[in-house]
């Protein structure tokens, strides 16, 4: 006799606690993770800090931050801890949710989510289409910038020390890595 195999929905998603847990859902399996910690804090903070400036003066679209659900299908919801939209592409935004792939995705590592980050939504962004995305390293002090080329990401560098960062994505934003870990 096989085991019955429960898929999440969406819909579950929605009818799931306000704790402070973030709840995603990745092909169907539920993903529960607790709350970030002071330094995650801090670090969406920064980012934020030195993305707004450049998208006000700009204006390229639009910043968010978790939580905010993007939708790519009912069986994959995810959280990420910051994503950009381009202006021209501001009709996936809705209400309640991001319905397609947002133009940039930063997730910030943690010992609980590096795994799924490097791993499932890595190969999860790359495959709907995220044109750029930075996985930010607390532990190493590392950004690595990855672009869309021909459907498949390319590190375009892994910024460290005391390292400018340039985004493809941004032209004309630049930043030195250490106002990150500030």
């Amino acid at each position: 006799m096989s085991e019955a195999v429960v898929k999440f929905t969406y819909s579950d998603l929605l009818s799931a606690p306000e704790d402070g847990k973030r709840y995603e859902i990745f092909e169907g399996e539920l993903i529960v993770s607790t709350s970030p910690g002071e330094k995650h804090q801090r670090i969406v903070i920064n980012l934020v800090g030195i993305f707004l400036p450049y998208v006000k003066s700009q204006n390229p679209g639009r910043i968010y931050t978790a939580p905010f659900d993007v939708y790519f299908d009912d069986e994959t919801v995810v959280e990420p801890d910051i994503i950009f939209i381009s202006k021209d592409r501001n009709v996936i935004i809705e209400e309640k949710r991001i319905n397609g792939a947002p133009d940039l995705i930063v997730e910030i590592l943690s010992s609980g989510t590096e795994a799924r980050d490097r791993g499932f939504k890595f190969r999860r962004y790359e495959k709907e289409g995220v044109k750029e995305y930075w996985i930010v390293d607390p532990e190493n002090r590392t950004i690595e910038i990855y672009t869309l080329k021909k459907s498949r990401y390319e590190l375009v560098k892994k910024f460290e020390g005391a390292d400018i960062v340039i985004s493809p994505l941004f032209k004309g934003l630049e930043f030195n890595i250490k106002e990150v870990w500030m």
